[in-house]
């Protein structure tokens, strides 16, 4: 497999891809084909552009030495720091082309929400003082991959705000943590060594384990509180949320845990599909 397709880890693309699409079902008859395709674009080169800049990061720090997930461009020598981390640039510089047409279309304050969202990209584990290495990094995911990437996938399309968006936004943040929380669970021992400070460190393994469940549970739940009869499609996936915290929960640790990663990154995409469905119905 070509480098730079491993180097953006297509594992973690579906946190781009659900939020867009539960965003352009709840959107209904206002549906635009292009502007979804054009927030699809952006959500996905700001996936790409934080999985190259969290490589580049790792690796020049020296925190990726010995990870034990997939391989790492930087850390393993397959391509050059600078090279990675220009590949970073270019996917935000994409994503950062697409938000001007749909703000121009839109409103200006796309911008805003636009540079906020490459800044905390690149402030997850880049910079002088990375906000992921001190256990914050849930939070952004949430934030950004969750309620910003849902939210402003509908407001693109219809130009307009209400409460219950942001309650359909919350299992895509909840998913979206998921995978980060399995991903540092998964990392949390070799994360204590170099001192990155993630959630997982600060909860230790057992309070990681319990968030990532919580997480899961949180997702359902949500979708039920928003009234829609048909949002009780997103039960459809229980079975696969209960295999994944019945695993988790079980004590897998260390490599044992890379295809809860997967399977999570599935269960989030197989969600949003019934959500979607149940929200357009």
């Amino acid at each position: 497999m070509n480098k730079w397709i491993i180097g953006a880890r297509p594992r973690t693309l579906p946190a781009a891809i659900a939020p867009v699409l539960v965003a352009t079902a709840y959107a209904g008859s206002n549906f635009s084909p292009i502007r979804a395709l054009a927030a699809l674009v952006v959500s996905l080169s700001l996936q790409i552009g934080v999985n190259y800049a969290n490589d580049y990061s790792d690796g020049i720090r020296g925190t990726d030495d010995s990870r034990i997930g997939p391989v790492r461009l930087t850390a393993s020598g397959m391509a050059s720091p600078k090279s990675v981390r220009a590949a970073a640039l270019i996917s935000f510089l994409f994503a950062a082309i697409i938000g001007l047409t749909l703000a121009a279309a839109t409103s200006w304050w796309i911008i805003l929400v636009g540079a906020l969202a490459i800044n905390a990209a690149w402030g997850y584990t880049g910079g002088a003082n990375p906000y992921g290495y001190k256990g914050l990094g849930e939070i952004s995911v949430f934030l950004f991959f969750g309620i910003v990437a849902t939210v402003g996938s509908y407001f693109v399309q219809v130009q307009e705000l209400n409460v219950e968006i942001f309650i359909i936004a919350v299992p895509m943040g909840s998913l979206a943590c998921a995978i980060l929380t399995i991903n540092n669970l998964r990392d949390r021992a070799q994360d204590q060594i170099v001192g990155k400070k993630t959630l997982a460190v600060r909860l230790a393994d057992k309070g990681a384990r319990h968030l990532y469940i919580a997480l899961l549970i949180s997702a359902h739940v949500f979708a039920l509180l928003t009234l829609k009869p048909a949002a009780a499609l997103t039960l459809l996936a229980a079975p696969l949320t209960w295999k994944l915290a019945r695993g988790v929960a079980s004590g897998s640790s260390g490599a044992e845990l890379i295809p809860f990663l997967v399977r999570t990154g599935k269960l989030q995409l197989l969600f949003a599909l019934l959500f979607a469905l149940g929200l357009a119905l």
